[in-house]
Order: structure tokens, then C-alpha cells, then sequence
């Protein structure tokens, strides 16, 4: 699994491409600012471990990206990928990036497709100038982790432990919307519009209630978290089961730093 380090000091932006990308089987860790990116940066390196992709944003509370580029490289060469995304977008502010190491330059209005698709072609370079010419072995894929199921003739859904509980005809219309499009986005209008009655039409308020109270009452019941996730400003998603422990969440957050598994 490729590591990638996104430095941005805007939360919302940081967050919602950090779950993304780690929706698309990447190791990634989110930085707000210079020294928690170096501060993860020295640790990597420690490790033995450095991320393959750096997306690194110019405007940080305490330092700019051109500067941050050019030191990568100073201490590691080329040993890691540098996009640089950001809302800079005239000529000279391009060859200056690509001048002070990166790879790739992308202004932020870049959809979060396009920029794994960056990420993908860049590690693609990456793998193929390994020693030899080839991309660089993949280490064997785990063995699958035990995964949620929903029982379309009960109405029970079952943890990757084995607790069952029973859902409402709401509870279930929703969790069959996102398990059927697991590990995927599922936006707040295809919910809604599966969601909605004659006798109850539903509305952004209503669903996040929804899937709150869903949330609580699985907790409650089952002792496991559902693996539900909002993505800020789209909708929802049902997050697969991987090589982790069953139950286990995808990200934990300290500070300026988040990581996902």
C-alpha cells in the first residue's frame, strides 16, 4: 500500500481528501502545518518508511510549500513525489513550484479524482525507475477481514463479530443504499431519494439525524461501530472491510495531524 502525505491547513479540504484517498487504498496522514509535516516526516524516515507522494499546499501558517519542495529534496532527493495543489495559478507561480521540486502542479479546483489520478500516474514514474526498470513488487495482499452484512429478507444487520440487531424500514433503506455502493460515495440526494415517503420527505437535517441516531443505536446494540462516514459537502460512505481488526476505525486525529490505517 503506497503512503501519501497531504500537507493543507484548511481542515475541511485536508479532511475530505484524506478520506478519500484512503477510501482508494492509500496509507495517508494529513498535516496542517510545516512542523507537524516534518514532524512526520522525521518519523517516516526513522521508520524506514517515507511516503511515496507528497501533496503539499503553498499557503501554510508557518512557511510556504516553495520553500518546504526545495527542502524535501534537499534531505531526501527524490525519494518522494511532490504535487503541490493550490489556489496560485499563473505561470510564473507554476514554474517557480515545478523549479523548487515538484512533480506536478495542480490549482484547487482539481476534483479529487483527478487528483488520485495524478497521484496514481506519478507513482507509476516512481515504481518504474526502481532498480531493474519495473515497478517495484507488491507485498502479498492480507487475508480478508470479516465484513458487515445486511439480510435483504430480515432486515438484520450483522457485525463482523456476529451481533445481529433488527432495523426500521428506514434504518434499512439507508444501509442497503450504502452497503450497495460500499467503499464508494454515496452522495446526500441518491440517500435522500431512497429514503423518502409519502409520509416523510426527507432533507439534509433529517438524514444526518438519521444516521446519528443509526450510528448510537448500532453502538448500542451490536458494541461495534458502523463503519459510516460522512464526506464533507457530498455524502456518505460505507467503509470495507481491510486487513485491519474488525471494528477497527480508518483514522484517528491529534493535533494537526491525521492519519488514516
Amino acid at each position: 500500500m503506497h503512503s501519501v502525505l497531504v500537507i493543507e491547513d484548511d481542515e475541511g479540504p485536508r479532511t475530505d481528501l484524506v478520506d478519500y484517498l484512503a477510501l482508494k487504498d492509500f496509507q495517508v496522514t494529513g498535516a496542517g502545518t510545516t512542523a507537524a509535516a516534518w514532524a512526520v516526516l522525521d518519523q517516516a524516515e526513522r521508520d524506514g518508511a517515507l511516503p511515496a507522494v507528497i501533496v503539499l499546499d503553498l499557503s501554510l501558517p508557518d512557511g510556504h510549500g516553495f520553500d518546504f519542495a526545495r527542502e524535501v529534496r534537499r534531505r531526501h532527493g527524490l525519494a518522494c513525489g511532490i504535487i503541490m495543489l493550490t489556489g496560485f495559478s499563473s505561470v510564473d507561480d507554476k514554474v517557480e513550484g515545478l523549479a523548487s521540486g515538484a512533480d506536478i502542479y495542480l490549482v484547487k479546483h482539481a476534483s479529487l479524482r483527478e487528483i488520485e489520478a495524478n497521484i496514481r500516474s506519478l507513482l507509476r514514474r516512481v515504481d518504474e525507475s526502481a532498480p531493474g526498470g519495473a515497478p517495484a513488487a507488491a507485498p502479498p495482499s492480507p487475508p480478508p477481514a470479516p465484513d458487515w452484512h445486511l439480510d435483504t429478507t430480515t432486515w438484520r444487520l450483522t457485525s463482523p463479530q456476529g451481533a445481529t440487531t433488527l432495523l426500521t424500514a428506514t434504518e434499512y433503506a439507508c444501509v442497503a443504499k450504502l452497503m450497495g455502493n460500499r467503499g464508494a460515495v454515496t452522495s446526500r440526494a441518491d440517500l435522500i431519494a431512497a429514503l423518502d415517503r409519502p409520509s416523510m420527505r426527507y432533507n439534509d437535517r433529517n438524514l444526518d439525524g438519521l444516521i446519528s441516531r443509526l450510528r448510537r443505536k448500532v453502538v448500542q446494540s451490536l458494541g461495534e461501530e458502523l463503519p459510516v462516514s460522512v464526506i464533507y459537502g457530498v455524502g456518505y460512505t460505507f467503509r470495507p472491510a481491510t486487513g485491519a481488526a474488525a471494528g477497527a476505525p480508518t483514522g484517528t486525529a491529534t493535533g494537526d495531524v491525521t492519519a488514516s490505517p
